[in-house]
């Protein structure tokens, strides 16, 4: 699950690595709208915490139907909520930028970046439930070789659209965003694939591809407070980079550059709380609470080391980490 987390956080890292060598507005359009992303991550890690808890709790009861039946009240609800957020983001991309405070040439330059990074938003969140339902089976290497497949994509796509290598064409920034989104598409299809086709812990067979209200309603009523936890910590950054913009491109562009480093090195912590999340469910359905509380203290103990470090590590060396991103 740390090993996933990495991976995920990739995506950020290799995108501005390679948009920082178009300049300034172009990083800027980048942080703006991942600031207006982050809802949608918001919204996608409290979905995937109540999933992964879920499914969890029904591997643990030995009851893998349940579990396969959560995981499809997951993906449904994933699916409306994407249709519900992507179609009028896609719409009014380049007004979201302008209320985030972009330029007049950001909104030109960045228009089709946002476009497609918020347009395309569904496939953040049916790529976090997917993998929350993995998470959840304990099939946590499975989650990890589909992150491995989109970022590869992405790697391969990110220069080639940007520059216009080879027969691409070149599109700048906006090829950031369509190669990403291509490889999280990508890796979203191969989700569908295996969890249809089952792996050892999980299988969704054809007769429960169905709406369970009552399962349904339980997901939501138990996401929303992850949902709101993730929106209000969220929110905040919103409003750091609409302060920031006022300062033009390049302390934006800058902002920006030092998030995706922070993300960089923060999301492995996210594994670690993945799998506390899945050893408890596990756990609890199997009525031994006191493993529960174990694998909870242990989690926090090996946080507190991780993270403690890397803030040593960040006082020492911020400057050689951020100078090949930008140059």
């Amino acid at each position: 699950m740390v090993l996933e987390m990495v991976l995920e956080s990739l995506f950020a890292v290799v995108d501005v690595f390679w948009v920082g060598r178009l300049g300034a507005n172009a990083i800027a359009t980048v942080g703006l709208t991942e600031s207006l992303l982050s809802l949608i991550f918001a919204v996608g890690i409290g979905l995937s915490m109540s999933t992964t808890a879920m499914v969890a709790r029904r591997i643990g009861e030995k009851d893998p139907e349940g579990a396969a039946v959560a995981g499809v009240q997951a993906i449904v609800l994933g699916l409306v909520t994407s249709v519900v957020i992507g179609i009028p983001c896609y719409i009014y991309a380049p007004d979201l930028l302008r209320l985030m405070g972009a330029s007049g040439d950001i909104v030109t330059s960045g228009g089709g970046y946002a476009r497609i990074a918020l347009g395309g938003s569904g496939a953040i969140l049916m790529l976090f439930l997917n993998n929350a339902i993995f998470r959840g089976a304990g099939d946590a290497a499975i989650a990890m070789r589909l992150l491995w497949v989109s970022n590869i994509i992405n790697l391969v796509l990110d220069p080639c659209l940007i520059f216009g290598w080879g027969p691409f064409p070149r599109m700048g920034v906006t090829g950031a965003a369509l190669a990403t989104f291509t490889g999280r598409s990508i890796g979203v299809a191969y989700q569908f694939y295996r969890l249809l086709r089952g792996s050892e812990r999980i299988r969704i067979m054809a007769c429960q591809i169905r709406v369970d209200i009552k399962v349904l309603l339980r997901l939501v009523r138990v996401s929303l407070t992850g949902i709101l936890q993730f929106a209000i910590a969220h929110t905040s950054w919103i409003g750091l980079v609409r302060i920031v913009s006022i300062f033009g491109a390049a302390a934006l562009a800058g902002y920006t550059i030092a998030i995706r480093i922070v993300v960089f090195v923060i999301l492995p912590s996210w594994g670690l709380s993945n799998a506390a999340a899945t050893l408890v469910g596990q756990n609890l359905g199997a009525k031994k609470p006191e493993r529960a509380e174990q694998a909870v203290w242990r989690t926090g103990f090996y946080n507190m080391v991780f993270l403690g470090s890397v803030g040593v590590f960040f006082v020492f060396f911020a400057e050689p980490i951020v100078r090949p991103l930008y140059s």
